[in-house]
């Protein structure tokens, strides 16, 4: 334990929401597989329905024993061990995000959504949310423009540290102020800090969301997402899971609690080389621009050390010479795969103009601050040395 009687990350990551002993004294949380618990008597339907005892629930999907204790860890670390808090784990990021706000939000409500939260966040907004009758506004990720925005019917604040792809990290302290004071209920999507880099809950936002796909599961093999906070507010929000159906499988559940267990270790080597080689290519003559919340360059690089335990592992950066030579860069490196996503052993490269935003065009990736040469490199757990003469090398075909 630590001086304060905490226990640490890796600590938090092997232990956290753990029974000292499980039942058949297995050492890591079996798979329950069942889809329907059946009860002993109807004396014991009734305690159970009267809520006097506790067990599985009596539907798959109401509950589940793997599922339930995977959600004990999560909330164990991002809650930093501290009692009081749950979390509830669904099939992906979105069903998160989309599961939370359909509980939260009745017509007339009013939203305020950060620009650079998660593109599919966005698209709900504009797709369902107006379509259901809830106002909302997107806005730039600072504290006035955030308060600018705020009406007599804002119900939520929802944003995102550090933003995808620039990397944007909010006044955390003063948005949970501003809320506080207007009686919003604030929630944060912290998929790219993960609880080792930062603790939200511990600064008093509302809701914590993950894409458990990423940093969280750690291995590219599984689809998840979480919600996390108070017990009442998270209570309330899993009630809809079981009407929207967006459970989470018990072999994800399983994948996911495995990978958390080395969570702390893999964040700590994502942070170290997502920094030296952010370093690198700012000092690079062919690289235009680099984004990391822990370069001094970067925007928001004082949010960044004030809520930041670590940069995270994704570094963005333009080369010279737009679309083309990004494209040259990107075929000509060996380690990263090109593909989506981040968060895993595996380093992933993408150019967003060519991934996530195709469809957008040029006119239209301009308008959402896309540029054309912008590279995101989703640092992995290789050794940084083959990293950085990997991506040397790459450099020359710019």
């Amino acid at each position: 334990m630590s001086e304060s009687n905490k226990p640490g990350p890796s600590t938090l990551s092997v232990h956290g929401g753990e029974p000292p002993l499980r039942d058949g004294r297995s050492i890591t949380e079996p798979v329950v597989l069942a889809s329907t618990y059946p009860f002993a008597d109807t004396a014991e339907l009734h305690a159970f329905m009267r809520r006097e005892i506790e067990r599985p629930e009596e539907y798959g999907r109401y509950g589940n024993p793997t599922v339930a204790a995977v959600e004990a860890k999560l909330a164990a670390l991002d809650s930093d061990g501290e009692p009081g808090y749950e979390a509830a784990l669904m099939a992906s990021g979105m069903a998160a995000i989309t599961t939370t706000l359909l509980a939260m939000l009745r017509a007339g409500d009013h939203v305020v959504f950060t620009a650079d939260v998660y593109r599919k966040t966005r698209l709900f907004a504009r797709t369902y949310l107006a379509k259901f009758g809830v106002l909302f506004d997107i806005v730039e990720p600072s504290l006035a423009a955030i308060e600018g925005a705020v009406r007599d019917e804002t119900k939520i604040i929802f944003t995102e540290a550090p933003t995808n792809p620039y990397l944007r990290v909010v006044d955390l302290d003063g948005v949970v102020a501003l809320a506080k004071a207007r009686r919003i209920k604030t929630i944060i999507d912290a998929t790219f800090a993960t609880p080792i880099n930062m603790r939200p809950c511990a600064r008093g936002v509302d809701l914590v969301i993950h894409s458990t796909t990423k940093y969280l599961g750690g291995h590219n093999d599984l689809l998840g997402g979480v919600v996390i906070g108070r017990a009442g507010l998270v209570s309330a929000i899993r009630e809809q899971v079981g009407t929207l159906g967006a459970v989470c499988d018990p072999h994800n559940a399983y994948l996911l609690g495995r990978g958390l267990k080395t969570l702390a270790l893999r964040v700590e080597r994502h942070n170290h080389s997502a920094l030296a080689l952010a370093r690198l290519l700012a000092e690079h003559p062919k690289v235009e621009q680099v984004w990391y919340p822990l370069l001094e360059s970067h925007a928001d690089y004082a949010h960044a050390r004030r809520y930041l335990r670590g940069g995270g592992g994704v570094v963005s950066f333009e080369v010279r010479g737009g679309l083309e030579a990004g494209t040259r860069l990107v075929d000509a490196t060996k380690i990263p795969k090109l593909a989506p996503s981040l968060g895993g052993v595996e380093s992933l490269i993408e150019q967003p103009a060519l991934m996530s935003f195709y469809d957008q065009g040029p006119e239209g990736r301009a308008a959402l601050g896309i540029r054309e040469g912008l590279i995101r490199l989703a640092v992995g757990i290789e050794d940084l040395a083959d990293l950085r003469a990997d991506l040397l090398t790459a450099l020359e075909a710019v």
